[in-house]
C-alpha cells in the first residue's frame, strides 16, 4: 500500500515538474511587476525634474519683473522693437 502510494506521488510530482504553464505566467508576473516599479521609481525623478524647471521658471519671470532693464535683449529699453 505504501509502495503504491509512494509511485503515485512520485509520478504526480513528475507531472509538476515537466508542466510549463504555470513558468509562463509566472514570468509576465515578474515582468510586470519590474515595470511597474521602474515606472513608479522614474515618475518621482520626473516629478522632481519637471517641479524643478517650473520653480526656475517662476524665478526667472519674478526676477525679470522686478529688474525690467536685465530682460529682453538686454538694451534696457522696454519698448518693442519697430516692426519689419
Amino acid at each position: 500500500m505504501l509502495t503504491k502510494l509512494c509511485t503515485k506521488l512520485k509520478g504526480m510530482l513528475g507531472a509538476l515538474k515537466r508542466d510549463e504553464r504555470g513558468v509562463s505566467a509566472l514570468e509576465y508576473v515578474i515582468l510586470a511587476v519590474i515595470v511597474v516599479a521602474a515606472v513608479a521609481a522614474g515618475g518621482g525623478i520626473l516629478r522632481n525634474v519637471i517641479t524643478s524647471a517650473f520653480e526656475q521658471t517662476g524665478k526667472t519671470i519674478s526676477n525679470c519683473i522686478d529688474n525690467v532693464s536685465t530682460c529682453g535683449d538686454g538694451s534696457g529699453s522696454t519698448t518693442p522693437p519697430p516692426a519689419g
